[in-house]
């Protein structure tokens, strides 16, 4: 359910409602559990400005409607062959609500996934983080800002990664580090931030819970990158996690 407007769900008040950019069915396209059919709920806005952001309407030019939990839960429900539903953005630990609806979806036996830059902790009942903290790379410096404005250069830069944070995730949740990576000069800074948070966390953290992702939301672009990025995970004892998606539906919404 790809959403055009900024309507707002007269039933609730403000405080029962997200902001709503996509919900809609679908498979998990990345991670341990790619090839999962899934209901895919997408909050709008964020608080990084990754500049080849692949949920453009979330981020630099928010796209929703403010949809009250209830319509959500319902809409979720309405897939009844899924069972796991990812919570995605944006942001979505930005939203308090993104707790409570998180607990709903925990009394009705759904497994949850949240996706998220690792920047925010929140308690809430979450069956799989999917953290994947924000490297140099990602940075809207004024060459690749997409609106061409540069104002977010600094602030995206000083808040991409916190690890104390991250390392108080690794704790709380069971979880995986997905990188987004461009090529291999990513590398050392990968390997910089796991030590950090490895040193920061008392849980351990294996190889096996890092994993690399091609950065890219079209068939084209991962194609110049896969290969380099799956020699990258090889080498270093990492995992690879494919974009099952754009694969199958190149950069269609919805999917």
């Amino acid at each position: 359910m790809p959403v055009n407007d900024t309507i707002t769900d007269p039933d609730r008040p403000d405080s029962e409602a997200l902001p709503i950019n996509e919900l809609f069915h679908s498979i998990q396209g990345e991670g341990r559990l790619a090839g999962v059919a899934s209901v895919f709920v997408r909050t709008s806005g964020c608080n990084l400005r990754c500049w080849f952001c692949d949920s453009y309407h979330t981020s630099w030019e928010p796209v929703h409607a403010q949809r009250s939990l209830d319509a959500i839960v319902s809409e979720i429900q309405s897939y009844s062959a899924a069972d796991h539903v990812v919570l995605t953005g944006g942001e979505p630990l930005v939203h308090a609500e993104s707790v409570t609806l998180l607990e709903r979806l925990e009394e009705l036996g759904y497994h949850t996934t949240v996706e998220t830059n690792g920047t925010i902790h929140r308690e809430a009942p979450i069956d799989l983080l999917s953290i994947s903290p924000k490297l140099a790379s990602s940075t809207p410096t004024p060459q690749k800002d997409p609106t061409g404005s540069g104002e977010w250069a600094d602030r995206h830069e000083k808040r991409r990664v916190d690890p104390d944070t991250l390392a108080a995730l690794v704790d709380t949740y069971e979880f995986q580090l997905k990188f987004v990576v461009t090529d291999a000069g990513d590398l050392p800074e990968i390997e910089r931030i796991v030590d950090r948070v490895r040193s920061a966390a008392r849980t351990t953290i294996a190889d096996s819970d890092v994993l690399l992702m091609p950065e890219g939301t079209t068939r084209e672009a991962i194609d110049e990158r896969r290969n380099e990025v799956a020699q990258l995970a090889l080498d270093n004892g990492y995992r690879y996690t494919p974009r099952l998606h754009v694969d199958l539906w190149n950069d269609a919404p919805g999917t």
